[in-house]
């Protein structure tokens, strides 16, 4: 195989002449688990470490290799292990706020053609929590798919209800599949090209493994068994890149209890086209939509244009994105200040 069957094409070809190493070669990302990675070229898949230097030279977390990122590495032991000494940049990501209290970004993937944003039809529906992966997507300009499972546990009625639902708020391609009976599967197999990478975002146990295992065609990942709701149970623990046999690469993520949004404000925007395009008829440029006079989006609402539980979550999603990247920023600046003045105290010793 070819490191362009791994998806790496002009784009990263640009990137070679400035992160080209005597002794070492090009390799993707293929497993993150807890700081321990696997990286992939033409001929093997071996763990790999970062370098010393590398490590020093990394100040934040998103800075880390994730699933997808293509490195610069030296091979050692035989070929057997590998030493990561750069991370190439990102064309693609998908990214959220670092679950918890701290405010940081944590890297998801990279380099994603397409995240395919899976959603049960049953327990799991909701479309509040689908605007929040719908942002993640378009603020790390990957596109979006949303994949509505388990179609077996509803009647056809409820079914073209969520369908239609769904399609009402979003203009991202929506697909309805069940692992069960086979249904949809062959048209979602037909979206996948070889040498392109997809994404499976959304919770636990909406059946995400399950999905791989019916695409690789073998029961190569290990699932659980379904609870008497008619619900997955959680499974996968790590985030992997997997190779299908038609060249399409799929990476599986563990389910995400948090979803927080962190400066996707661009992303806020192209996810809720439909309030931007009410906003831009607002009497005033910097409206917040909530108690200015000559607002189009109350307006709109008001009149039944708007869906009230849309315009409720613009306004949520858009806030947190803006409070977070707030917080963010200034925790950058108190760590940047932190980091001269120990510079500053270790030069003072010398001297």
């Amino acid at each position: 195989m070819r490191l362009s069957d791994f998806g790496f094409d002009q784009w990263f070809e640009a990137h070679t002449a400035e992160l080209s190493r005597d002794g070492c070669g090009f390799a993707r990302v293929s497993a993150v688990d807890r700081g321990s990675y696997l990286i992939k070229d033409e001929s093997r898949e071996v763990p790999a470490e970062l370098s010393g230097k590398l490590a020093h030279q990394i100040d934040r977390s998103v800075d880390l290799p994730c699933v997808g990122d293509w490195v610069t590495a030296h091979y050692c032991n035989n070929d057997t292990a590998a030493i990561i000494h750069q991370v190439f940049p990102r064309r693609t990501f998908l990214r959220r706020k670092t679950p918890g209290k701290h405010i940081d970004f944590q890297m998801i993937a990279a380099n994603i053609d397409t995240a395919f944003i899976v959603q049960s039809c049953h327990f799991d529906f909701n479309p509040s929590r689908l605007d929040r992966y719908l942002i993640m997507a378009t603020d790390g300009q990957v596109e979006p798919i949303v994949i509505l499972t388990k179609t077996d546990l509803i009647p056809p009625e409820e079914l073209d209800q969520k369908l239609a639902l769904l399609r009402s708020v979003t203009q991202a391609r929506v697909m309805a599949l069940s692992n069960i009976t086979g249904i949809g599967l062959a048209e979602l197999q037909q979206t996948l090209s070889a040498g392109k990478t997809y994404c499976l975002l959304g919770s636990s146990g909406v059946g995400k493994t399950t999905l791989i295992n019916r695409l690789l065609g073998r029961e190569a990942l290990k699932t659980q068994a379904v609870r008497s709701t008619g619900e997955g149970a959680h499974t996968t623990s790590r985030r992997q890149l997997i190779v299908l046999s038609q060249g399409a690469m799929l990476i599986d993520t563990p389910g995400m209890r948090e979803l927080g949004l962190v400066g996707a404000s661009d992303g806020v925007a192209l996810g809720f086209e439909d309030v931007v395009v009410l906003a831009a008829q607002c009497r005033y440029a910097n409206c917040s939509h909530q108690h200015e006079p000559g607002c189009a989006v109350r307006a709109a609402v008001e009149k039944g244009d708007l869906p009230k539980d849309r315009y409720a979550s613009y306004l949520k999603l858009k806030k947190e994105s803006e409070y977070y990247e707030m917080s963010y920023l200034d925790k950058r600046k108190k760590d940047k200040a932190f980091g001269r003045f120990i510079k500053s105290a270790k030069k003072h010793r010398k001297d």
